[in-house]
């Protein structure tokens, strides 16, 4: 089984609109216009199974509606091969509620996104959302190291993730981007082997230049075989999640770069779907 933990779409009504000034932000290329029924394609040609779709919420206004939006139709977005999950802003006041909302509405995780929201990632707010969404069984993804858009600082670095790590004790956290993107010299020597999981969502291959933009991503290539090998075997590859990014990466040739890896079989079932199954528990039935 094929799991991707970590994909994003949009209502269609805004899809283009939104990937399109999303796109020119980061100056790279988009492989759909993140629609929903491009997604579902995508899952089909690549032979993915489910996908894991995260929300980011910009304003602490946003959470409710989007929320209660995904536990309305948590069911149909089930039976299309998509596990959605929540998400939560920082701000928001009735953070316990939103999350015991999302507990009782059959929802298994929430997305946070520390450079969207513009608040460092061992902040008080973060880290009463983490604990209380631990005590809560859901799982935490966050963005993790630095935003190929956003470029005044690192608001999920490794001390900040180690930090968090120490005082709260997440239970379920996962780190996208091998744990930190474009920081993961750092993730390998400091964070490596933290009890977290670290998600493979845009850390492989070549970056694909917007051709709309003058000025091209900040970095053209990410992790190396060698390298994400290496990194992962240090943490463990019993804690690394296959994940796309999708629609900034191409399901179908991103899952081809992990199979074609030299990895043994075992680590390539563990990181495809294994781990994310034992993560998601029987919440989930596949």
């Amino acid at each position: 089984m094929i799991i991707d933990f970590h994909i994003h779409t949009f209502p269609d009504k805004i899809a283009s609109r939104t990937i399109t000034m999303l796109a020119g932000k980061c100056h790279c290329k988009p492989y759909s216009d993140s629609s929903l029924g491009a997604q579902l394609n995508s899952m089909k040609r690549s032979g993915v199974d489910w996908s894991v779709a995260l929300p980011v919420m910009t304003k602490p206004e946003q959470t409710a509606k989007l929320n209660a939006g995904f536990i309305a139709n948590r069911d149909w977005y089930l039976e299309r091969g998509i596990i959605p999950f929540g998400g939560m802003h920082p701000d928001n006041e009735d953070y316990k509620g939103e999350i015991k909302r999302l507990r009782e509405g059959g929802i298994l995780g929430l997305k946070l996104h520390p450079a969207y929201q513009g608040i460092p990632f061992d902040d008080i707010r973060f880290m009463r959302i983490i604990d209380y969404a631990s005590e809560q069984g859901l799982i935490v993804l966050t963005h993790a190291g630095w935003d190929i858009g956003i470029y005044d600082q690192n608001y999920c670095s490794v001390p900040q993730v180690l930090n968090v790590i120490n005082t709260v004790h997440p239970e379920k956290l996962v780190l996208a981007h091998m744990g930190g993107w474009a920081d993961w010299k750092n993730v390998e020597q400091d964070l490596a082997g933290a009890p977290v999981w670290f998600d493979t969502a845009f850390s492989l291959g070549t970056i694909t230049p917007n051709p709309s933009c003058t000025e091209p991503p900040i970095v053209d290539h990410n992790l190396s075989d060698e390298d994400f090998i290496r990194l992962a075997r240090k943490h463990g590859t019993d804690r690394i999640l296959f994940a796309t990014d999708y629609p900034w990466a191409d399901q179908t040739e991103y899952l081809r770069m992990v199979q074609n890896m030299a990895l043994t079989d075992t680590e390539k079932e563990q990181i495809l779907g294994g781990n994310a199954l034992a993560l998601l528990g029987d919440g989930f039935k596949a």
